[in-house]
């Protein structure tokens, strides 16, 4: 079967291995690779569409889950499944309820995170716990105050919480100042807030994770 997956973490060598892990099962599947959102962005502009996402959490310029949201916005067809070492109970429980197709450890050795990869890929929905035993009430409320964003507010919104000013968003984003802030109107008005903390903070239980800090 041909396919196309996307392989999304910054390490070279946990990517390689990714590959692997996709190639075992799925040997003509063609594979890319990002290391950013940034990245990630530009590939799905170029390539239309894939069949599957291998996502680490962590990325550089990510926070939380927004590289799943963004995805989830970018390519709203395509399975994501989690690849991460960070695998508390609240994490793999937000995946679930976020709509990840999978949450793979980095953990788990090559033969079984391949048989993973083929289940994600044949439609299963694969996680190492059961996710209902953690709290989400809170990341489903966000996840209801962030669904109207589209992908260009998402963005800034991640700017924002990186403490970037207009300007400096405005030529990240190859965007003039004018338009940074007719988007952020728009974002305070989709989260019901009136300025850049309260946005942060309507936007905190996605953008972090169980044990960064408050």
């Amino acid at each position: 079967m041909r396919g196309r997956v996307l392989i999304a973490d910054d390490h070279p060598i946990v990517r390689e291995a990714l590959q692997l892990a996709v190639s075992a099962n799925w040997p003509r599947a063609s594979v890319d690779a990002a290391g950013s959102l940034a990245e990630i962005e530009a590939l799905a502009s170029r390539r239309g569409g894939y069949d599957l996402v291998l996502l680490d959490l962590m990325l550089p310029d990510a926070h939380g889950f927004s590289g799943l949201l963004m995805l989830q916005k970018l390519l709203p067809d395509t399975p994501v499944a989690i690849v991460s070492s960070r695998n508390d109970p609240q994490t793999v429980a937000s995946a679930y309820v976020l709509g990840a197709a999978a949450f793979l450890p980095k953990s788990t050795a090559m033969t079984v995170l391949a048989e993973q990869v083929k289940r994600v890929v044949e439609g299963e929905r694969v996680f190492p716990t059961a996710p209902a035993a953690a709290k989400t009430d809170e990341v489903l409320d966000a996840v209801k105050r962030l669904e109207s964003l589209s992908a260009a507010q998402l963005r800034i919104l991640l700017a924002l919480a990186d403490g970037r000013l207009n300007k400096q968003i405005a030529g990240d984003m190859n965007l003039s100042e004018a338009t940074v802030k007719a988007h952020l109107t728009a974002i305070f008005r989709k989260l019901k807030v009136s300025n850049r903390t309260q946005a942060i903070l309507a936007a905190r239980p996605i953008l972090t994770s169980s044990d960064d800090p408050a």
